[in-house]
């Protein structure tokens, strides 16, 4: 059984000081029989009391409000969890039965919120490729491998050129993004096929080769496989989600399952800075990355690209209209 200790560092940098920062935290690992969590400390600028409560997907959330006038809010979690690696399904149902099975689910209450398809401009050209992975000629969980490595092998990993707001459209035309995009894009076209699918936020933990989603807060998607249950795909990876990835939270999107969110009275320019470290399995961390913060792409209030290669894409594709 795996054994890891995260750290995970957050700081917001406001231009002038503000006050009552409302917030929202979903820093607490799941705890099932897939994960055991060990360790948990939890340090935030004034020290503010944390209300603890489950939502309605069974996460753990924190709430807390820092009244006083500052100029940083710094939430610092340490965690250690064990993980557990899951059998993989052997189902035994043909897949006429399994295609089935998921049309008598789309009804009911625990999947009616996975199967939600929303709606973008760009959805008849991305059904056409998620009915083309379906095509009733595979097992659901064939179909869901297939799609998992079309995201992967289609779109490019590239940090910066999108942010918690960007659009399904935009991932489509960018064919770019991070974790959360990957993961944004194939729940949707699981969807598509009548696949439960659910995003998942957390961590993924380095083996010796290295994976990408490294050092920062990870997403993917778990889909429900007839006769198995919840299955986890990592489109970032191509691979299934089993135990080196350390789940936080679930829900129908990146905003379910923010691992931190809030408001704040005062000025509305400020930075968000992000460290995460994760040990090896061996238990073993030589430096502690999670001090070492990074600047995290912020959702821009003029409606501009972020960047020089986001605006380089966005002429292409103007000049491809033409």
């Amino acid at each position: 059984m795996p054994r890891f200790k995260i750290h995970h560092v957050t700081r917001y940098s406001y231009e002038v000081p503000v006050v009552d920062s409302a917030n929202q935290i979903m820093l607490f690992p799941i705890e099932d029989e897939y994960q055991d969590v060990l360790k948990h400390d939890l340090l935030i600028t004034g020290e503010p009391a944390v209300d603890l409560y489950h939502d309605y997907y069974g996460n753990k959330v924190g709430s807390f409000m820092y009244t006083a006038s500052h100029k940083e809010l710094i939430i610092d979690a340490k965690m250690e969890v064990v993980t557990r690696e899951r059998n993989l399904p052997v189902v035994s149902a043909s897949k006429e039965d399994q295609w089935s099975n998921l049309i008598a689910l789309a009804f009911e209450i625990p999947y009616i919120d996975f199967l939600k398809q929303e709606k973008f401009d760009a959805l008849h050209e991305v059904q056409h490729i998620a009915h083309a992975a379906e095509s009733r000629q595979v097992n659901v969980l064939e179909a869901a491998y297939k799609l998992t490595e079309y995201v992967y092998n289609n779109f490019q990993y590239i940090k910066g050129v999108t942010t918690v707001e960007t659009t399904l459209d935009e991932i489509w035309q960018l064919k770019a993004g991070v974790c959360q995009d990957f993961a944004h894009m194939l729940s949707s076209m699981l969807r598509m096929i009548n696949i439960p699918a659910r995003y998942v936020s957390g961590y993924v933990c380095p083996n010796r080769n290295g994976m990408r989603g490294e050092g920062a807060t990870h997403a993917w998607v778990e889909a429900y496989i007839p006769f198995f249950g919840w299955l986890g795909f990592d489109p970032t990876n191509n691979c299934i989600a089993n135990e080196l990835h350390v789940r936080l939270a679930v829900g129908r999107s990146f905003m379910d399952c923010s691992p931190v969110k809030g408001t704040y009275k005062g000025t509305a320019n400020h930075r968000l800075d992000v460290g995460v470290s994760v040990a090896y399995e061996d238990g073993v961390t030589q430096i502690d990355e999670a001090t070492v913060l990074t600047p995290q792409p912020v959702a821009p209030t003029n409606g501009e690209p972020t960047n020089s290669w986001r605006k380089h894409m966005e002429m292409m594709q103007q000049q491809q209209q033409q």
